[in-house]
């Protein structure tokens, strides 16, 4: 059987290439006759690892000096608290964006830290189909926190909001799908297992003068000044996922970097898009002009329609396109690994749905 054509919204596809090397790493590593997962991480070999890691971040991304590249645990989901701890100043004045469950789960975990986060803008008035616009952020918050894109509802930041106050951002599911000015955040996050590799490993890029500003005292353990002068390895790191994601920064590099990267995502996203504009039995659930290129949604047009075209894309070993449970409908996820031609095979999936029942 071939396989599937991966849709799954994370863990994500990865390219075939990286999958091999890894599997042989967990066998014999690095010449070691030992596995990746048994050698220990003060050794040189893994240190070589670690430090290749960040290296290909900085360069990839063009991360510019006063930043620091680290490799943690605990996913996004920790980063809302870490972030928090981390950005808060004395006024305990944070500013948030609320553009879905994400970002409301960072909203959340504001309160662990004493202060309240100040909603300044949101578009959960309409199911989060949107990105806000025309809001102000204040002047005396201690940050401004936005969550690039949206996986569960489909939208996307396409223009990062300019503010004078430190900028924050979980970038979870869209960092290395396309080029980014890190100068303008303090702080980027992003749990690993969408684009960069398996989970287990979480990216934080920090600007040194942040690092510097904290206030709060904090556990050590999600503090990131303490883990940066550990080199990230204050207690064991994810080495698995942290050596798998070096393996996919060298693809990405080998395939020409970011900017052939976000080359091909606009063309996978034009395709699926262009096609769900055409045909009548299907719309997508995001405005236009904040659709997300990383997650796809859409619904059918006549619900009682699903269980046919389940069958289609069943049959076609089309994988993970079900929306998320908490919204229905459907989400193609076009992680960078995943190739045009799957796209094209869930395009002609909707073709011959159209003709059977158009």
């Amino acid at each position: 059987m071939n396989k599937p054509h991966n849709f799954s919204a994370g863990p994500c596809i990865l390219p075939e290439s990286v999958l091999q090397q890894a599997s042989e790493a967990v066998i014999n590593f690095d010449g070691l006759n030992l596995s990746l997962i048994e050698v220990s991480h003060r050794g040189k070999n893994f240190e070589a690892v670690m430090e290749r890691s960040r290296q290909l971040v900085k360069e990839l991304l063009g991360v510019p000096e006063g930043y620091q590249v680290l490799f943690l645990q605990g996913g996004a989901s920790l980063g809302f608290l870490i972030s928090a701890y981390n950005m808060m100043g004395s006024r305990k004045n944070p500013a948030y964006i609320n553009t879905g469950t994400w970002s409301a789960g960072a909203i959340k975990e504001v309160s662990f830290t004493g202060a309240t986060a100040n909603v300044i803008a949101s578009s959960q008035d309409r199911n989060f189909c949107y990105i806000p616009k025309n809001y102000s952020i204040p002047s005396d918050s201690d940050y401004l926190h936005i969550t690039t894109n949206n996986t569960i509802e489909g939208t996307q930041f396409h223009h990062i909001p300019e503010t004078d106050v430190p900028l924050v951002a979980d970038m979870s599911s869209d960092i290395f799908s396309k080029q980014i000015d890190v100068s303008k955040f303090d702080l980027i996050y992003a749990g690993a297992q969408k684009n960069l590799g398996p989970a287990g490993a979480t990216l934080y890029i920090v600007k040194e003068e942040a690092m510097a500003r904290r206030t709060l005292a904090i556990p050590t353990m999600l503090d990131l000044k303490k883990q940066y002068e550990k080199e990230s390895m204050y207690n064991t790191p994810p080495v698995f996922s942290i050596y798998v994601s070096m393996l996919t920064l060298e693809w990405l590099k080998n395939l020409g970097g970011i900017g052939e990267m976000e080359r091909i995502n606009n063309e996978k996203a034009a395709c699926l898009y262009t096609e769900i504009d055409r045909n009548p039995l299907f719309k997508g659930t995001a405005d236009l002009e904040d659709r997300s290129k990383m997650n796809v949604t859409f619904v059918l047009n006549n619900a009682d329609l699903e269980p046919e075209f389940d069958r289609l894309w069943k049959e076609a070993q089309i994988s993970g396109i079900r929306g998320h449970r908490s919204v229905g409908g459907y989400r193609a996820s076009l992680y960078n690994a995943l190739p045009l031609s799957s796209v094209q095979a869930l395009v002609d999936v909707m073709q011959n749905f159209e003709k059977q029942f158009g």
